[in-house]
C-alpha cells in the first residue's frame, strides 16, 4: 500500500538524476564542464542552485525542491512540485542547464515513501527537453503499437523506436498502469479500480505520455499513429532493430573492456568440423585478370534471378568462385578505432576491420564432382567438409530455395551464409547484427559479380527459413545463425 503523507493524500515526488557515464566538473574560475557521451558542455553562468543541483543529480535521483534555498517558497504536489516558476523562481536558470544537458537527464517519478522509484524516463541519444502535462482524466489513451516491454535490471523496460526516451518501471504502481494500457481507457478507469491512487495513476500517466510511449487520443478515441502513412509502412520490429541497431540505449550492459576475461574475439576461422573433407580447385588469377569482363559491364547488365536450370555445376567451377568471392588472402594483426588489437583476416569482399564473421555453407545438388550433400567451406584451407548426407535435409533446403526464387526446379546449388556472433559481439555490441547484415551485402554482390564474370549465376533469395536451415547446417543455435541465402546455376 502507498504511504501517505503528513494530511492523508497520496503525494508522487519528481526526481531528477544524471546518467551513470555523466561527469561534472567544477573549475577554479566557476567554469562548470559536463562530460556526456554526447558531447561536452559548458555552463558558464552556473549559480548556486544549478551546482548544487547538478551535484546532487550526479549521485542520483534526487527531488529538486531539496535544492531550494531555506527562504524559497514550497508549494505545490505531483508533477508542478518541481517545475513551477511562479512558485520556485530560483529554478528558471536551472530548467535552461537541464534543458540543454537533456540527453543525460533521467526523470523518475518516486512515491513520499523513501522507496524506489515507481519508474524512471530516460533519454535514448539525443532527446528532446522532458515536459510531461496533466492528461485529461476522461481522454483514451493507450500504448504505442510500437512500443515493447521486457525484463530489465531493476525491473521492466518500456522502449518505443517512435521516440527518444525509455522507462524503466520499478514498481507494481507503473508496471501495473503500463500493461493495462494495452488496450485504449481512460485515467479515470485504471483509477476507479482503487489499488493505486487516482493522483499516481495521473502523474505515471503524464511521464509515459511524456515520454512517447503512451499515446493520447483524439476527441473520438482515434490515435494519430494508427493514421500515419510513413508509420504504416514499418512492422514494429523491424523500426525497433534499425533504430537501436544504430543508437545505443542507456540500459544495454557496458561491453567488456578488452583484455579482460570473456572480450577476446573467437578465432578467425572456425574450427574445420569432421567430416569428408574435399579440397577445391584454385584458379589461376592472372589468367582471369585477362579474360574478364570489365567491372562496368558486369555492373551495367540487367540483375536477374535465373530460371533454374537442369544444368550441372562442376567442382572446378564452384571451387574458383568461393576462390574469388571468399577465401582467405592473409591473417595478420589489427586494430580497431578503440586501440585494441585483434587478429585480422583479408579477403575478397568487404569487412569492417577484418573480422569476417561469416560462415559459407554449400547445398550441392547438381555439382558434377560433388557427393550430394551439405558443406561447410573452410576459407584458409579452401576446401569443403562434408557437414549433413541426410537426403531429406537436403531436399528441404533446396525446396525453401526454389520457392523463394519462384523457380519450378531445384537449383544445382545453394549458398547458406551464417554468423559467428562471438566474432564481432565483442567489438561492436549492440551495432553487431547491424553490420553483420551489412557484411552480408557485400558478400552477396562480391559472390553475384565473380559468377558472373565466370558465366554462372549468383542470386540471393529471401528463404523463410525458421529454424530449418540452423538444423541443417547442424548450427550451434543462437552462438552461429544462418542470416542469407544464394543460388547458383550456369547462364544459359
Amino acid at each position: 500500500m502507498t504511504v501517505e503523507s503528513g494530511d492523508g493524500a497520496v503525494e508522487s515526488v519528481p526526481l531528477w538524476s544524471l546518467t551513470e557515464d555523466t561527469l561534472v566538473e567544477v573549475g577554479p574560475d566557476g567554469l562548470v564542464l559536463v562530460i556526456t557521451r554526447l558531447g561536452e558542455f559548458e555552463i558558464d553562468d552556473a549559480d548556486a542552485v544549478v551546482l548544487e543541483s547538478l551535484r546532487r543529480m550526479a549521485l542520483g535521483p534526487v527531488s529538486l525542491r531539496n535544492v531550494i534555498p531555506s527562504g524559497s517558497p514550497r508549494r505545490g504536489r505531483g508533477l508542478t512540485a518541481g517545475w513551477a516558476d511562479a512558485d520556485f523562481p530560483d529554478f528558471a536558470s536551472l530548467r535552461r542547464v537541464l534543458d540543454k544537458l537533456s540527453g543525460s537527464v533521467v526523470h523518475s517519478l518516486g512515491l513520499n515513501d523513501g522507496k524506489t522509484p515507481v519508474l524512471s524516463v530516460m533519454p535514448v541519444g539525443f532527446a528532446p527537453p522532458f515536459a510531461p502535462r496533466a492528461v485529461p482524466p476522461g481522454a483514451r489513451i493507450r500504448l504505442s503499437r510500437f512500443a515493447t516491454m521486457r525484463s530489465a535490471a531493476g525491473g521492466l523496460m518500456l522502449e518505443s523506436p517512435c521516440t527518444r526516451f525509455q522507462a524503466l518501471l520499478s514498481r507494481r504502481h507503473g508496471i501495473r498502469v503500463a500493461s493495462s494500457l494495452a488496450v485504449p481507457m481512460s485515467i479515470a478507469e485504471m483509477a476507479s479500480e482503487g489499488e493505486i491512487a487516482p493522483a499516481v495513476v495521473a502523474d505515471i500517466v503524464a511521464y509515459l505520455v511524456a515520454a512517447g510511449l503512451v499515446l493520447v487520443g483524439d476527441p473520438l478515441g482515434r490515435f494519430a499513429e494508427d493514421f500515419d502513412p510513413e508509420l504504416r509502412q514499418w512492422a514494429p520490429h523491424e523500426l525497433l532493430f534499425h533504430v537501436f541497431s544504430r543508437t545505443r540505449p542507456l540500459t544495454v550492459p557496458a561491453e567488456t573492456p578488452a583484455g579482460q576475461p570473456g572480450s577476446e574475439p573467437a578465432p578467425v576461422v572456425k574450427p574445420v568440423p569432421a567430416g569428408l573433407r574435399v579440397p577445391l580447385f584454385r584458379p589461376d588469377l592472372a589468367d582471369a585478370a585477362t579474360t574478364d569482363p570489365t567491372l562496368t559491364r558486369l555492373l551495367e547488365t540487367d540483375h536477374e534471378c535465373p530460371v533454374f536450370s537442369e544444368r550441372e555445376i562442376s567442382a572446378e567451377k564452384l571451387g574458383e568462385l568461393l576462390f574469388r568471392s571468399a577465401r582467405i588472402r592473409s591473417v595478420g594483426p589489427a586494430h580497431l578505432p578503440a586501440g585494441t588489437d585483434h587478429q585480422a583476416s583479408q579477403r575478397p569482399y568487404f569487412n569492417i576491420a577484418g573480422i569476417y564473421e561469416l560462415e559459407l555453407y554449400v547445398a550441392a545438388n547438381r555439382c558434377a564432382g560433388l557427393p550430394r550433400a551439405i558443406y561447410h567451406y573452410d576459407p584458409a584451407g579452401h576446401a569443403l567438409t562434408m557437414v549433413n548426407d541426410d537426403a531429406d535435409d537436403l531436399a528441404t533446403m533446396l525446396d525453401m530455395a526454389m520457392v523463394a526464387g519462384g523457380g519450378h526446379r531445384r537449383p544445382p546449388a545453394l549458398v547458406t551464409v551464417t554468423v559467428r556472433m562471438e566474432r564481432i559481439a565483442w567489438a561492436l555490441g549492440g551495432a553487431a547484427y547491424a553490420t553483420v547484415l551489412l557484411h552480408l551485402g557485400a558478400l552477396q554482390q562480391t559472390l553475384y559479380l565473380a559468377a558472373k564474370a565466370m558465366g554462372l549465376a549468383a542470386h540471393a533469395v529471401p528463404v523463410d527459413a525458421s529454424d530449418q536451415v540452423d538444423r541443417a547446417l547442424k548450427l550451434r543455435w543462437p552462438a552461429e545463425v544462418g542470416v542469407g541465402e544464394c543460388v547458383l546455376d550456369v547462364i544459359q
